[in-house]
């Protein structure tokens, strides 16, 4: 028999509306592998077994009253350790924030309660979500990364310690940890998901992400969170993908995919071209390799100059007025920003314009972007959380991601496959999601 923490999110969900499982069951089973793994993998920032057995039992005594909240009644969720929790600290991966306790959930939080969720705890993250290591291992292999900023999210799901877990990306921050970890991941088009109550980096980059175990997982945990926030000023009008519904349908063809490298592909690991071009061969004719350069050529840079010189604005303060409680690795990337011009960062923002428009022609002609999901396998060492490349251009542009764990490298180790939409097209995206992760890969 199954044990109750190893199902997914939409799993649990089914058995908890037919009564074959209660919640307090679930929450405990999802304590139990943390008791025993914690040790291992330190998902875990902060984790009250009273305070989420206790949100259970309510979720299990509403439910016997016919008091149903929401699709994620009586799930339990981890909360990224940069995102409000009032009933948990928020620390922000930082002895800067030690100890802090947030007058007031944040709005994805907030969201999660209101469809009936267990918050079970506070999953770690890098110090400012960057990539200062807090010592989180991979699942898969302890000696090593389990990618970063979100951390613990990633491993957490992956273990089967809980079945979806908030995370952050403004870099590669949700898709890189769960091409290292072997979960599914997706991000977001931007202003999807409300940041309010969730530590800064940069306003223009940040996005919030989600993890779970099958596509079903992602597609009922975003339909809960892209609800239009006036709080959180850089929102969409109106961000519903209509995920489920998506998945739901089944669309009948399948979808036209452009197989990308393009600039991040200077980072990919020996192994990655030999892993890749079967794997697009054995897909088939509707796959077409396209060539993204010329305009693309310096958009890693791009990335890099609206990062630092949002990093220097927001996190400044810290490093000058309290360098010395934080990582040498926070003082160095925030300090990069530093000196930066005005006129190179208005040149960055413009030449972004210029990359959603020539990505949007893209999808005139295909449904989706299928690339790699992480340069290789999660690399050996704590110190490092990996290198984001093959993200970072999606999160400049803002187009929505998600990555399947369907490919494995030499060492056994997971790399995802990931896909990308159309921005403000997330229902689209799944759908040629779904048709991807049907063919399946090598498990």
């Amino acid at each position: 028999m199954t044990k109750p923490n190893n199902l997914t999110a939409a799993e649990m969900a089914a058995a908890l509306a037919a009564g074959d499982v209660s919640s307090e069951a679930l929450t405990q089973a999802c304590l139990d592998r943390v008791d025993e793994r914690e040790q291992t993998v330190h998902a875990w920032a902060h984790l009250d077994s009273d305070i989420a057995l206790a949100q259970a039992r309510a979720a299990d005594a509403a439910r016997a009253e016919g008091n149903i909240r929401g699709p994620l009644h009586g799930v339990p969720v981890g909360i990224k350790d940069i995102i409000d929790t009032v009933d948990m600290p928020t620390e922000n991966g930082s002895e800067v924030f030690r100890g802090r306790r947030p007058a007031r959930d944040a709005s994805c939080v907030a969201l999660l309660r209101a469809a009936g969720a267990v918050i079970m705890g506070k999953t770690v993250t890098t110090e400012f979500a960057m990539t200062g290591q807090r010592g989180t291992s991979n699942p898969h292999d302890a000696a090593r990364t389990p990618g970063g900023s979100s951390s613990g999210s990633g491993a957490a799901v992956a273990d089967f310690m809980v079945p979806l877990a908030l995370g952050s990306q403004t870099g590669g921050s949700v898709i890189r940890p769960a091409s290292f970890c072997g979960t599914y991941g997706y991000k977001p088009s931007f202003g999807s998901i409300s940041r309010h109550g969730v530590f800064i980096l940069a306003r223009v980059l940040d996005h919030i992400g989600v993890y779970g175990r099958s596509l079903d997982d992602l597609a009922i945990i975003g339909d809960v969170l892209m609800q239009h926030d006036p709080l959180d000023f850089d929102m969409r009008a109106d961000p519903n993908g209509h995920l489920c519904e998506a998945l739901a349908a089944h669309a009948p063809a399948a979808p036209r995919l452009a197989f990308v490298k393009g600039p991040p592909w200077v980072a990919a690991e020996d192994h990655l071209d030999d892993i890749f071009a079967p794997y697009i061969t054995a897909i088939g004719d509707q796959v077409q390799e396209v060539e993204l350069a010329g305009i693309f050529d310096n958009i890693l840079d791009v990335h890099t100059t609206v990062m630092n010189g949002n990093l220097w604005a927001n996190l400044a303060g810290f490093v000058e007025d309290q360098g010395d409680q934080l990582l040498e690795e926070t003082n160095r990337r925030v300090s990069a920003g530093k000196g930066g011009l005005a006129a190179d960062y208005i040149h960055a923002r413009e030449m972004t314009d210029s990359y959603c428009a020539a990505l949007d022609g893209l999808f005139e002609h295909y449904d989706a972007i299928i690339t790699a999901g992480a340069p290789g396998e999660a690399p050996v060492g704590l110190e490092s959380t990996g290198n984001a490349a093959f993200q970072r251009m999606w999160t400049l542009t803002g187009l929505p991601t998600v990555t399947l764990p369907l490919l494995k490298g030499p060492n056994g180790m997971p790399i995802g496959v990931q896909v990308i939409g159309r921005k403000g097209h997330d229902g689209d995206l799944f759908c040629a999601a779904q048709w991807v992760d049907a063919q399946g890969g090598q498990r």
